[in-house]
């Protein structure tokens, strides 16, 4: 792209948020489709607030019915975009009208599930384009007025030559529309039944088919002047000038052609390339699905087996206890004096001291509460605490001298 249009555009997106993407959008979208051109114009909105928005407008190429015809659009771009989903409108030439449907509404507003379902970092104006190609191609947003008159002729410059005569009740032609119009001529569009593009046959010099197709934003190939003649006797006279042979026809006929297959086979071609996009779009949002399944799977499996090895442990502990249980059930009552044996003398006289004094403690603290009551009196109190706190004492120091022995701490 020339440097002068990218720093237009880059004027033009001065004030977008995103003005990276955005041209990068507009960029890829006027290098494949060479007849849409751009513009800063003022949009108004519906609560009557207008803002001044980047602009594309211009055609199209739509096959419907095995025929090529080229949609006036219209899409605009909103200030943040791609956060935002564009705005698509159709703009019918004065001898189009609106043909109402699910994805074009009477204002010419465009409505598909592309722009309802716009993700700002996936969606992009290009495929955009391709699939309005593709909806448009099924569902036509506009048709032909009905006319009165027979279609103009043919320019008297730069393109193919008037017919200067021939047989039929009909001769006239479909003009090629100009390349640099940009929507201004179109070919006509469907109405009813008749679906064709070209005028009815019959017209040539020679008898052969008349029907010539439209084309739209391309050059034609062999320009001829306007004050050319044609002879339709086929004689011709290799020294005259400006004479237009049937070979310089053929020519014609066979460049025209070979351009229409050419952009034929080009507009298959990205269409099929938008629905493979589209395809492996689909494909990689289906493995990633299909791989989070997977991996909920083996986590689903890996907790079933941790599950089960813990019911097989509690299983088992469950017949230990109950094992427990019967056990102690089935057992003889135990002696507590038994219940507790020690490994050497020293010990067993270490744990008597210290149940001793526990013992001499307890008694001391009743006769307490004995002479709070008022069961015992004070000289019977003193006695008893006298003689048990002597033997506590003793028991004490026993206990310190069987820890030195045995090497304890404390």
């Amino acid at each position: 792209m020339p440097a002068v249009e990218e720093a237009e555009i880059n004027k033009y997106l001065s004030k977008y948020k995103n003005v990276a993407a955005t041209r990068k959008d507009v960029v890829d979208v006027i290098t494949t489709y060479r007849s849409l051109t751009y513009d800063l114009q003022k949009f108004v909105f519906n609560d009557g607030s207008s803002k001044d928005l980047f602009q594309l407008q211009g055609t199209i190429p739509v096959v419907y019915k095995n025929n090529t015809y080229y949609i006036p659009i219209c899409i605009w771009l909103m200030d943040t975009h791609p956060q935002n989903a564009p705005m698509c409108f159709v703009r019918p030439t004065p001898t189009m009208q609106i043909k109402v449907s699910m994805y074009v509404d009477h204002n010419g507003k465009v409505y598909l599930p592309y722009l309802h379902e716009w993700q700002p970092h996936r969606s992009d104006l290009l495929s955009l384009i391709q699939v309005m190609i593709v909806t448009f191609g099924d569902h036509p947003p506009v048709y032909s007025k009905p006319k009165e008159q027979v279609a103009a002729p043919y320019p008297t410059n730069s393109y193919m030559p008037q017919p200067g005569g021939g047989q039929g009740p009909s001769n006239s032609y479909l003009p090629y529309p100009n390349a640099a119009a940009g929507g201004g001529n179109f070919p006509p569009y469907p109405t009813g039944g008749n679906f064709g593009p070209y005028p009815p046959s019959g017209a040539a010099p020679g008898g052969g088919s008349t029907g010539y197709p439209p084309y739209m934003n391309y050059p034609q190939p062999g320009g001829y002047p306007g004050n050319a003649g044609y002879n339709p006797s086929g004689n011709t006279n290799a020294n005259s000038t400006g004479t237009i042979t049937e070979e310089h026809i053929k020519a014609s006929l066979i460049s025209a052609v070979e351009d229409k297959l050419r952009r034929r086979i080009q507009e298959k071609v990205n269409q099929y390339q938008a629905e493979i996009e589209t395809l492996n779009r689909t494909k990689q949002e289906l493995v990633e699905g299909s791989a989070k399944i997977d991996g909920i799977v083996s986590r689903l499996e890996r907790e079933q087996t941790d599950l089960q090895k813990n019911i097989s442990v509690l299983r088992d502990k469950e017949e230990e206890l109950k094992k427990n249980l019967e056990t102690l059930e089935n057992a003889e009552a135990i002696d507590p004096d038994e219940a507790v044996t020690t490994t050497a003398p020293l010990y067993k006289q270490l744990l008597n001291a210290y149940a001793d004094e526990a013992a001499t403690e307890d008694a001391i603290y009743y006769l307490g509460e004995g002479l709070r009551g008022s069961v015992i009196d004070l000289e019977t109190f003193l006695k008893h605490v006298r003689t048990l706190s002597r033997k506590q004492f003793i028991l004490r120091a026993t206990m310190q001298k069987c820890r030195q022995k045995a090497g304890l701490a404390g």
